[in-house]
């Protein structure tokens, strides 16, 4: 049995601007570059961007779909799963992931930030996704900012070291 690679979740909304949708493509193709499985929510925005960037350089791509059809993951999804659990498959987008990396997006991704945090694992986040630290006491170790696509792939490894 070969090398169990590192599984990065990348978070994010649905719909998001095209400098959004740009830095998820970025993020896809180094954390497939970087011999990484990349797991998302499967669909479109922030998840399609990521998963086509990851599926363009030969990347494996998860996506913890909400419904019950595997027929709804967008199309660079290498192994679609469906859930039937709506919004609460987010739960498994973290669980399935050894860290997550944080765009833009609305209170799905607030929701996956939280439970990748209270899981223990570690958040790196980019500009434009929720500044925890304007709204509480947040472990600074397990919630990074990143300002590119390279660093936050390089902050989601050297997290699993």
């Amino acid at each position: 049995m070969g090398k169990i690679k590192p599984a990065i979740g990348v978070i994010g909304g649905s719909h998001a601007e095209e400098e959004t949708i740009g830095l998820a493509y970025e993020l896809g193709s180094h954390i497939a570059n970087n011999d990484a499985v990349l797991i998302c929510g499967g669909l479109g925005g922030v998840m399609e961007a990521a998963a086509k960037g990851a599926s363009e350089n030969s990347g494996t791509v998860i996506g913890v779909l909400p419904g019950e059809n595997k027929q709804d993951a967008n199309p660079y999804v290498t192994i679609p799963l469906p859930t039937g659990m709506g919004t609460g498959r987010n739960i498994l987008v973290v669980r399935f992931s050894d860290v997550c990396i944080a765009l833009p997006g609305s209170y799905g991704t607030l929701s996956e930030i939280g439970l990748t945090l209270n899981s223990g694992k570690t958040v790196v986040f980019l500009p434009g996704a929720w500044e925890l630290k304007k709204i509480g006491t947040v472990d600074s170790g397990r919630y990074k900012e990143a300002y590119n696509a390279p660093q936050a792939v390089g902050f989601a490894l050297d997290a699993l070291r």
